[in-house]
């Protein structure tokens, strides 16, 4: 006896308006009426998705239920209206078509008559796909185009911000939010204090951002480079570079962006905006800064990802019981920094290097380190901040007379700048006291780094120094390239013992193979 056929329908609208979802209850109903009406067909169930485009399947949650139905074996055959319902995308088509077709499953596109499962089926198929993959590529052509010419016009794209209502493509003031608005501004112009302060004592104030549950650093950088306060509209910051794929990315230069001054009613003044932008570059770390900064870690920038070649950047996450647990990942997998630091500890230990050039290197950079903290305290720079502090005194009596701050805004002003000063004159003594003290300090230094250079400290700074570069492999196998040896040192680590989810406990077990080659000279290894 012939089962019946079990069948599905696929359907698909790219909007969420009205209009376009009458369209989707009316595909439903058809699909239910025409399945409904064949002999021995069955309905499984009817699959749609609404308000996302046809040109990729990745965010499509009704289409990849309906083909993970289909990969458990229970559709038969799937109907859908056309190919541009079912994949404006000729490469998601022919992939899902022939995946189904080795399951046995048959895709019906009505409109076009192109059964699957006919051998001239994948022909058609493509032709059909290409037509309908080139219409979107031409339809994502026509929409960007008019986006520009209204944004040209001054109509605004986006939505609602900190400050302002986005209504008919027009930007309106949100009077209730205008004073916090100001009030950043205020904070860091006139108080001079950076984002993470200001974030915090929103915070601290009870007032909340627009969108996310509590302000940041970044949230207030957000708020003081947006030209929209001054009335200003910068648009096309982003674009998408593929009409299939649909990904935005930061405009960088890759498209002209459109600016249009005095284009809606501010909130501060311009004279405030031009100096908020100047302090902003002003207080921007140099490129040196970030370096230290990107090398803050004993290993960044020496763990390559042998997999994918990619460097590994540090993570943490605080557990349960308070410690926190520290790895390296590059995307892909991630490592466990005790055994990053087990792997090299044991290396170091066991393989010979002139101990006395590394203490000499690294007692020239303590040095030199000193001698730029000595440089970094200007006298005169630090003298100067001063100055600029007493001038803001001046300013922020002006203001009360003027009637812009009460007396009690100005008392606390006072107080926050003599703290300031304190702070400042701090610095120059200690300043002074580094330039009589730099070679005595030196000196200490230089006897810690030989203490060290004896193994039995975790010290990061002698890893810094002595590792030049680890290549972390899927295998447990980590390439470990140490100054002063000519050669690399292959490690095998594993696990012992019965050990927590995240306290890895690594010790050694034995010396398997000497002699590896590895590259231009020789690995060692080693099963820890």
């Amino acid at each position: 006896m012939k089962r019946n056929l079990r069948v599905a329908a696929y359907c698909r609208v790219s909007t969420d308006k009205d209009d376009q979802v009458n369209s989707l209850n009316s595909q439903r109903q058809y699909f239910m009426d025409y399945i409904k009406n064949q002999k021995g067909w069955i309905l499984v169930n009817i699959y749609y998705d609404e308000g996302i485009s046809g040109t990729s399947t990745k965010k499509r949650k009704g289409f990849n239920s309906m083909i993970a139905e289909a990969r458990m074996k229970n559709i038969d055959m799937i109907l859908t209206k056309e190919i541009s319902r079912f994949a404006r995308n000729t490469l998601d088509s022919l992939k899902y078509t022939r995946e189904l077709k080795n399951l046995g499953i048959g895709v019906l596109f009505i409109a076009d008559n192109i059964n699957t499962l006919d051998p001239d089926s994948e022909l058609r198929l493509t032709i059909m796909s290409s037509i309908a993959q080139e219409e979107s590529r031409k339809t994502s052509e026509r929409v960007k185009w008019g986006q520009t010419q209204r944004m040209k016009a001054g109509v605004v794209f986006g939505r609602d911000m900190l400050g302002y209502f986005v209504k008919d493509g027009k930007l309106i003031i949100n009077h209730d939010e205008t004073e916090t608005v100001r009030l950043i501004f205020h904070k860091f112009l006139n108080e001079n204090k950076g984002t993470h302060v200001i974030a915090r004592e929103l915070q601290e104030a009870g007032l909340r951002p627009k969108r996310a549950g509590q302000w940041s650093n970044v949230t207030i950088l957000r708020v003081l480079r947006n030209e929209k306060y001054v009335g200003d509209l910068l648009q096309k910051k982003t674009f998408t570079p593929d009409y299939l794929t649909h990904e935005k990315k930061y405009n960088r230069g890759h498209e002209d962006m459109i600016y249009l001054r005095d284009h809606h009613e501010p909130i501060i003044s311009r004279q405030i905006w031009e100096e908020t932008q100047k302090e902003l570059t002003r207080r921007s770390p140099t490129n040196e800064q970030k370096s230290k900064h990107s090398n803050r870690y004993w290993c960044s920038g020496k763990l390559v990802c042998g997999e994918c070649g990619k460097n590994f950047v540090s993570r943490k996450k605080k557990l349960k019981n308070g410690e926190v647990y520290k790895a390296w990942s590059c995307g892909s997998f991630a490592i466990n920094e005790k055994v990053v630091i087990a792997c090299v500890k044991f290396v170091i230990t066991h393989i010979g290097f002139d101990k006395e050039k590394i203490v000499k290197e690294l007692s020239y950079d303590i040095k030199t380190v000193l001698s730029q903290d000595v440089k970094s305290m200007d006298v005169k720079k630090l003298h100067g901040r001063i100055g600029d502090i007493n001038n803001k005194k001046e300013k922020a009596i002006n203001a009360m007379f003027e009637g812009t701050i009460n007396k009690d805004d100005l008392k606390l002003m006072n107080e926050r700048y003599d703290n300031d000063i304190a702070a400042i004159k701090a610095q120059l003594q200690i300043s002074g006291s580094l330039q009589q003290n730099i070679v005595a300090l030196n000196d200490t230094c230089v006897a810690e780094i030989r203490s060290i250079a004896g193994l039995n400290s975790k010290d990061e700074m002698l890893y810094r120094e002595l590792v030049n570069k680890a290549i972390i492999r899927n295998d447990n196998l980590v390439d470990i390239f140490i100054s002063s040896i000519p050669f690399g040192v292959r490690v095998r680590w594993e696990s012992s013992g019965k050990m927590e989810k995240y306290n890895v406990d690594v010790s050694i077990v034995d010396v398997l193979v000497k002699t590896a080659q590895h590259g231009s000279g020789y690995a060692i290894s080693i099963h820890i």
